[in-house]
């Protein structure tokens, strides 16, 4: 049986698909990092929803779809193997956020991240959402290699989020918790 580990990165080293070694710090490495980190958080957010299927099955396409980011963002190459964003990915997310808009209406204020637990969770994915893209805008800075779709797909991915909360709070008849001005600690 092949064990977990490899002690390929115990000197601070990762290869990216293609071979390279590049430094765990890298910016490519942090990019596709995030993407990791905010396909658990998303798995986070699955593991406290009961019922609400359609939001599950959302969730889950785009599980999926954060893995064929994180191989993106590995291929420093871009080579034809390896699997990109699409516009017609990014349109399936605008989609999805126009359909569940219906639902719960435009906002007139800003709202704080909470309410109901499961919304609570997805404004979590949502921040670490938008990190993920800043850290790919960093990437695409520095090498000027990265698809644009891609950026396109992690900008609708956490108004997505933000959209899906909101529908949480309704669903559990939670009120979106909204922002006070003026409000002194």
């Amino acid at each position: 049986m092949a064990k977990i580990y490899t002690r390929a990165g115990d000197k601070g080293y990762t290869s990216l698909l293609g071979g390279k070694k590049v430094s765990k710090s890298s910016l490519r490495v942090e990019a596709y990092g995030s993407i990791d980190e905010l396909n658990s958080a998303i798995g986070l957010c699955l593991s406290f929803m009961d019922g609400d299927d359609d939001v599950k099955a959302i969730l889950e396409e785009v599980q999926n779809n954060l893995f064929i980011i994180g191989a993106e963002l590995a291929d420093p190459d871009m080579s034809e193997r390896t699997p990109k964003v699409n516009g017609d990915m990014v349109k399936r997310l605008e989609d999805v956020i126009d359909r569940y808009e219906e639902e719960v209406g435009s906002i007139r204020h800003f709202i704080l991240p909470g309410g109901s637990r499961e919304a609570s969770l997805l404004h979590l994915a949502r921040a670490v959402a938008r990190r993920a893209e800043r850290a790919i805008v960093a990437l695409k800075d520095e090498s000027g290699n990265v698809n644009d779709d891609l950026i396109a797909y992690m900008n609708r991915l956490s108004s997505l989020l933000f959209i899906l909360a909101r529908v949480m709070n309704k669903r559990k008849g939670v009120e979106d918790v909204p922002w006070k001005s003026n409000a002194r600690v």
